[in-house]
């Protein structure tokens, strides 16, 4: 399909000629990527924090000992990564679903969105020369003055009238039509480049954190839905990487997978930058659960809701607070939920609680050795 306008006083919009969008990687499409790509990074995540966790790199930014994971956690890493493996199943069945209701991408209408763009920024020019006059400026005699030395500054004042601007139509016939100015393009470009996609970035981030809080919050509340479904992610009183999304089916469906659909939907994304969206959430819920507190991860420090900020909510003198995930915590702050307080010297019991049960543990397994070595030599 292709298309041109034009309109006498204004300059044209370019023809255009929509196509399928084509792969963003030629060995594999863009439904099959977008459904594996946010799990690949899950686990490409958790390896390094599980990395370091196993060969103790960085043990001045644990927010934990490796006793406290022995001892504290009721779930073994089997089933965590069992009950991970199960939830990603489901959201790729989820996802294939969600992105077979969205119809086929197009390319090609890029530059005639951008030309639009560019010809509201010159028709919203036209108001200046009256704003001006509110403010007892007379318009005209200054874009007359400036015109010789700053003819761009003199046509916008003058209303966005750019006489000197023009481009060929046709260069067969040599018609001159008029032409935008180099800096309405470039306002234009940044508009339709990164103004409406940071804008519905910024919103599904929004719809996600509302969804996320209110369905945690209410999984807490609700004393039913807490012992059936959520109290199996709160098995893990010291969280790591890949027990991000270690979770019930149910309660994974319903505020994580269902939840970004609706993110999804509510910021109108398309595939490809519904893609990188949901590669970012999965980052973002992995790091949040690695269990260290790194100074030079950058996601920890993009915002307050970080790994320390949601491993107080898993511990049982925080779980009715920090609710918030994965993104802010301005729900928290707005409803009275996030912790207050200093956490040094509750940490530092539970580290203490861990050591000395890991301490007797180790006893009454070298006892049992050495009573069974004792039997053996009578």
């Amino acid at each position: 399909m292709s298309n041109a306008t034009m309109t006498s006083d204004l300059p044209p919009l370019p023809a255009y000629e929509i196509r399928p969008m084509p792969d963003l990687l030629p060995f594999i499409s863009d439904f099959w990527l977008g459904l594996i790509l946010p799990h690949v990074a899950y686990w490409v995540v958790s390896m390094f924090f599980h990395f370091i966790d196993v060969y103790d790199l960085f043990p001045q930014y644990r927010l934990h000992t490796p006793d406290e994971i022995a001892q504290r956690n009721l779930a073994s890493r089997y089933e965590v990564a069992r009950d991970v493996i199960i939830e990603q199943v489901i959201q790729i069945a989820s996802g294939a679903v969600l992105t077979l209701t969205e119809p086929q991408e197009t390319t090609g209408m890029e530059k005639y969105d951008v030309a639009v763009w560019a010809t509201r920024i010159r028709l919203a020019q036209r108001a200046l020369p009256a704003i001006l006059g509110t403010l007892g400026l007379n318009a005209a005699a200054i874009s007359k003055n400036m015109a010789a030395s700053y003819p761009l500054l003199a046509g916008a004042l003058a209303g966005g009238h750019y006489p000197f601007l023009t481009t060929t139509l046709d260069e067969v016939a040599g018609i001159a039509v008029p032409a935008f100015a180099t800096w309405e393009l470039l306002l234009a470009k940044a508009i339709y480049w990164v103004l409406i996609p940071g804008f519905q970035f910024g919103l599904a981030i929004c719809a996600l954190d509302t969804w996320q809080y209110f369905m945690h919050r209410a999984m807490h509340l609700n004393k039913w839905m807490y012992t059936h479904w959520h109290i199996r992610h709160h098995r893990l009183y010291v969280p790591y990487a890949y027990g991000a999304l270690y979770n019930h089916p149910v309660e994974g469906f319903f505020m994580d997978t269902l939840g970004a659909a609706v993110a999804y939907k509510c910021a109108f994304l398309g595939q490809r930058a519904g893609m990188l969206f949901f590669v970012a959430s999965m980052v973002k819920t992995v790091d949040d659960h690695c269990g260290y507190a790194l100074p030079w991860d950058p996601l920890q420090h993009l915002t307050s809701n970080n790994a320390a900020y949601h491993d107080i909510h898993h511990q049982s003198w925080g779980i009715k607070t920090n609710f918030s995930q994965p993104f802010f915590t301005i729900w928290d702050r707005w409803l009275g939920t996030m912790w207050r307080g200093d956490v040094r010297l509750k940490y530092e019991r539970e580290r203490e609680k861990a050591r000395v049960k890991a301490g007797r543990r180790e006893e009454v397994v070298n006892g049992n050795g050495n009573g069974k070595g004792k039997v053996g030599a009578e």
